[in-house]
């Protein structure tokens, strides 16, 4: 396995949201910009963006400069209110007097290379190559209801993704579909940052192989069943190692009811938090019963962004760690299971890993201080 980055805890609903919002100003400020364009008396400012939602190198109406990057935009104000109204509910669709954003409005568009298909088909036109996809963004809030039949979980559904008490718990109802677009954004926001820093571009982020998670999960501990090591699902105090389902089914004897706050139980020996319980999480490998059979011995994966006309076997994809409404069997490290990608659940959620680069000059070679 080569080296790679891993984050230390699931995608939090605060990391998520900053997504969501992105999406939501970049398409805001698509429409000032271009009606600013239009009726050039109207004073707003915006800048033009490409059909990712990032600038245009070379933009048609430039932010006034101002310390922190470009102002916020004001919602409120007379004029934007009236170009942006669309964005918003209908006044049908409203209740208790609540403007709020039409969530169904946030579709995140992005490009990328189809690196496979070029392998495969050396003679084929560039342009073919590259793919564009359009994501609606937000997280389904209704999987609370809809996974758990004869449930009071409504609280859950109104509160869960959006209120601040929540910020720091694991984001769930997204597809696996979601979870790449998040990627592909993550990888984009930080790669522009690096240019403008006259740096050279990063890895790209993505959900992790298979074989990534579990490498990751056992810490380097090879033959425990558990990412904590050992045999046992609970410390010598008897306390529980993970937020799952215990017992005969005891949800609140591990300290949470739903998920709980990510990394609120100690981490494995690479640092790495809820590798087990809390939220199961999304690998970008397609399930395939057979695999470890034909699986090759370096970097093993077996993935394909499957389209609507593609075997329903690639559109399986391999889900890990078990949650907080699994028994303890689904914690284990070699414990396989799969949703398809185009399902949402309230106990689902992902985390990132990022290739290793490789060292610089100057990080020396084993036992050297420096390169030369």
């Amino acid at each position: 396995m080569s080296a790679f980055y891993m984050d230390e805890t699931e995608i939090t609903n605060n990391q998520y949201r900053q997504f969501v919002h992105w999406v939501r100003d970049s398409i805001a400020r698509k429409r000032l910009a271009m009606e600013a364009m239009a009726i050039p008396e109207l004073e707003i400012y915006g800048i033009l963006e490409d059909d990712e939602g990032f600038p245009l190198d070379e933009p048609i109406i430039i932010w006034p400069a101002r310390e922190g990057g470009r102002p916020r935009i004001n919602w409120d104000g007379e004029e934007e209110r009236q170009i942006l109204e669309d964005m918003f509910l209908r006044e049908e669709e409203r209740f208790s007097r609540r403007r709020e954003i039409d969530s169904r409005k946030l579709v995140y568009v992005y490009h990328d290379i189809d690196l496979q298909r070029a392998a495969r088909e050396p003679n084929i036109p560039r342009q073919d190559l590259v793919t564009r996809s359009e994501t609606a963004v937000y997280p389904d809030t209704l999987v609370w209801i809809r996974d758990f039949t004869y449930s009071y979980n409504e609280p859950m559904t109104e509160m869960y993704f959006w209120h601040p008490t929540y910020d720091h718990y694991p984001v769930v109802g997204v597809t696996w579909g979601q979870a790449r677009a998040f990627n592909a954004w993550r990888t984009e926001y930080l790669n522009r940052y690096l240019s403008s820093e006259g740096n050279p571009f990063a890895h790209k982020f993505d959900l992790p192989s298979e074989a990534q998670w579990e490498y990751a999960a056992r810490g380097g501990k090879e033959l425990s069943p558990y990412p904590w090591g050992g045999p046992y699902i609970s410390d010598s105090e008897c306390c529980f190692q993970a937020n799952f389902k215990p017992q005969r089914g005891n949800y609140t004897s591990t300290g949470g009811m739903y998920p709980i706050i990510a990394g609120h139980y100690p981490p494995n020996d690479y640092g790495l938090y809820d590798m087990a319980g809390n939220v199961s999480e999304w690998t970008r490998t397609a399930y395939n019963e057979s695999f470890y059979y034909l699986m090759p011995d370096m970097n093993p994966d077996y993935t394909y962004n499957a389209a609507p006309d593609d075997p329903v076997s690639f559109k399986r994809k391999v889900v890990r760690g078990g949650s907080w409404k699994d028994i303890g069997y689904f914690l284990q490290v070699s414990t396989r299971s799969y949703e398809y990608q185009d399902t949402a659940q309230a106990y689902l959620g992902f985390r990132s890993v990022q290739t290793y680069p490789g060292r610089g000059a100057g990080e020396g070679r084993r036992g050297e201080s420096n390169v030369y």
